[in-house]
């Protein structure tokens, strides 16, 4: 009998790309192979790519050696963002031997008949107008919750991001196949989904091949709430200008969903915002925050900010941080600008120097501790419901409340993937907070 190929996977980035690695995975194994964690021999290795930052880009490299140390005969095949940005980059990396773009990575299967090594990467990829179809995942057995796409592509034209370049136009699934996905998500016992996808707020363009809007995302976000078994809804990201009051109400009364929301910023100023082509201004940033915390004063609200944008003075810089200072949020994504091919912001004047860039990022991600430990301190002696993670931290286990409040307790295996209720009663050393049960 023939012995099973092994296949291992890498997911750089977005939680979008985990739900597409997860995806991709299941189809390995319908064909018969068995998958296997990446610090494991393997005959195939996967590195799912991005191409959000700099940083991402050099990562790659290191994986494929990383693989090569492993079984210098394995088959290594990239696939995602960068793949279809930078193909030629990619194929030209000693051990990389296929290369798919953003309408192949989900056929890599096919590609996959000859596992003999390439002297120089193979490419398939396309013109990105030719990704205008969609493709569901979600992710399941990675985690204990799952991310579930529900919308690819973007149509905005911000100066400084490549996603349109690498994902192609605004699509979404369809409403029914969403909630299919979700009702098999909870059928494997999973308590936690993640809604993921590049601009969420858009879902219903593209629901059909059209661009008009079948469905509104919270339409989605109503029919999602009576799903049978889910637990708990998580909204990942959502621009500011498309998270409606209509929302924001309907989660801060809602079965599933549970009170965090992740809004991405990217400045304080309204001259930067402009800059960056970005659908909003402060005020409507600001009233977003005062309309989610005057609904659920408890809630959890993430901020992604860019720090070193062309055009970024010290003043401008300040104003960020004044304005963030301010807000009633509590934690902080920062991303450190860097250049990316093919965007407006590469020829923009007013480019700054590097290390100021990092002495900015440093800054924000000091403020961003302060806000946590405060967000934390403030949740101390109130009753929250919390999910237990599966991993062994060095002798303990992790959690998270439904407001993403950080727990840690002893290792105990049989509160993985359980919920329970707590009193919250300390934040320690470690910026994590201890816990009482209370059932």
């Amino acid at each position: 009998m023939q012995e099973r190929k092994k296949v291992a996977f890498y997911t750089l980035g977005c939680k979008l790309n985990f739900s597409e690695t997860s995806t991709i995975a299941r189809d390995f194994t319908k064909e018969g192979f068995d998958r296997v964690d990446f610090s494991e021999q393997a005959d195939i290795y996967v590195i799912n790519t991005c191409s959000v930052t700099e940083n991402a880009d050099k990562r790659f490299k290191s994986i494929v050696k990383q693989a090569q140390k492993l079984n210098s005969d394995a088959f290594v095949a990239a696939v995602g963002c960068y793949a279809q940005l930078q193909p030629e980059e990619l194929a030209a990396v000693d051990g990389v031997d296929l290369v798919l773009g953003a309408t192949e990575k989900f056929k890599i299967t096919s590609y996959i008949n000859d596992l003999s090594k390439n002297d120089m990467g193979e490419i398939h990829s396309c013109e990105i107008e030719d990704a205008d179809f969609y493709v569901g995942s979600y992710s399941i057995g990675d985690r204990t919750r799952a991310f579930l796409k529900v919308q690819d592509g973007c149509d905005y034209k911000c100066t400084y991001c490549t996603i349109p370049l690498a994902r192609g136009i605004s699509r979404s699934d369809t409403l029914q196949n969403v909630l299919d996905n979700a009702a098999e998500i909870s059928s494997k016992g999973i308590k936690e989904i993640v809604l993921t996808g590049v601009n969420i707020g858009d879902y219903g363009k593209g629901e059909f091949g059209n661009k008009k809007h079948e469905h509104t995302f919270f339409e989605l976000v109503e029919k999602l709430d009576d799903v049978e078994g889910i637990h708990r809804i998580r909204i990942s990201s959502i621009e500011p200008n498309l998270l409606k009051d209509e929302t924001i109400l309907f989660v801060a009364n809602s079965k599933s969903f549970v009170p965090h929301f992740h809004i991405p910023l990217q400045s304080g100023s309204d001259e930067l915002l402009k800059k960056m082509k970005r659908r909003y201004l402060k005020q409507i940033y600001t009233s977003r925050v005062e309309a989610i915390k005057e609904h659920m004063p408890d809630a959890c609200i993430g901020v992604d900010v860019i720090v070193g944008f062309p055009g970024e003075t010290d003043e401008l810089f300040l104003e960020t941080y004044n304005y963030l200072a301010n807000l009633d949020i509590s934690y902080l994504h920062v991303f450190t600008y860097s250049e990316r091919p093919n965007t407006e912001a590469v020829d923009f004047d007013g480019v700054v120097p590097v290390n100021i860039r990092k002495k900015r990022s440093k800054m924000l991600r000091g403020l961003s501790a302060k806000m946590r430990s405060v967000f934390y301190e403030k949740q101390l002696n109130t009753e929250r419901t919390v999910l237990f993670e599966d991993e062994n931290k060095e002798g303990y286990i992790n959690g998270f409340t439904e407001n993403y409040v950080k727990v840690k307790a002893p290792w105990n295996p049989e509160l993985v993937n359980t919920l329970h209720k707590v009193k919250l009663t300390e934040v320690d050393e470690d910026g994590l907070v201890r816990f009482e049960f209370v059932d």
